[in-house]
């Protein structure tokens, strides 16, 4: 059987500039937190979302020298762990720039968007997830450790919902999440912009032209943003 381990972090921002500042990780009943001093200044921006402050890291090691990356390095790219996190592109792309690289991925987001066949749910975030599904845990939004208790609750109703559907065993579904996080979503309907609501078909006939404008503002965004490119780019034809 699988080692599953969730995690989150809390980071300098989100884009691929930006680096980590707090990781928590929750494996059967082991967890973890730690602070760490990142490279950049830690924006307002970023301190208005997970109230972590310059402040609080001045005297914090980096991540590199707390002497928890090896442990954590260990534990994340053992070939019998799977990592499980929520947007887990941006995750991963911020612990590879600390040297850590696991070996098998659950993205609790694309799970979700794909089991949404009929595009009920409005948005994936993590905390309107928790709400919307009426995931009742006590946990502190926009902290790590917290986010994970959510991410933990979040994974099982994901992983029972293919179970149920697809008449399969538990290791059956963590094979199927591994496979469906393995590779970008493609979305089918807007959720934003002028077009909200719209399916992308629908715009692509009526105004081919913004989906360009919206390729071409995604890929210099610097933002993670894997599904949305692949999305356009399958829907234009790239």
């Amino acid at each position: 059987m699988s080692k599953l381990i969730f995690f989150d972090t809390e980071t300098t921002g989100n884009e691929t500039r930006d680096f980590l500042i707090q990781i928590a990780y929750k494996t059967g009943s082991e967890k973890f937190v730690g602070l760490y001093k990142p490279e950049i200044k830690i924006p307002p921006e970023a301190s208005a979302v997970h109230h972590i402050t310059n402040k609080m890291v001045t005297d914090k090691p980096s991540f590199a020298e707390s002497g928890d990356l090896e442990k954590i390095k260990a534990l994340f790219e053992d070939e019998n762990s799977v990592v499980v996190a929520h947007n887990a592109p941006f995750d991963l792309m911020i612990i590879k720039k600390e040297g850590i690289t696991p070996a098998n991925f659950i993205c609790t987001l694309r799970v979700a968007r794909h089991l949404d066949k009929e595009n009920k749910i409005e948005q994936y975030k993590l905390q309107y997830l928790r709400y919307y599904l009426d995931i009742e845990i006590d946990a502190t939004a926009h902290d790590a450790l917290g986010d994970v208790l959510v991410l933990e609750k979040l994974f099982e109703r994901l992983k029972n919902k293919i179970m149920s559907e697809d008449k399969i065993s538990e290791g059956e579904a963590i094979d199927k999440m591994i496979e469906i996080s393995s590779h970008p979503s493609i979305f089918t309907k807007l959720n934003f912009g002028k077009y909200k609501g719209k399916n992308i078909e629908e715009v692509l006939r009526i105004d081919r032209g913004w989906l360009e404008w919206l390729l071409r503002e995604k890929e210099k965004s610097g933002q993670i943003d894997e599904d949305w490119i692949y999305t356009l780019k399958h829907y234009l034809g790239k």
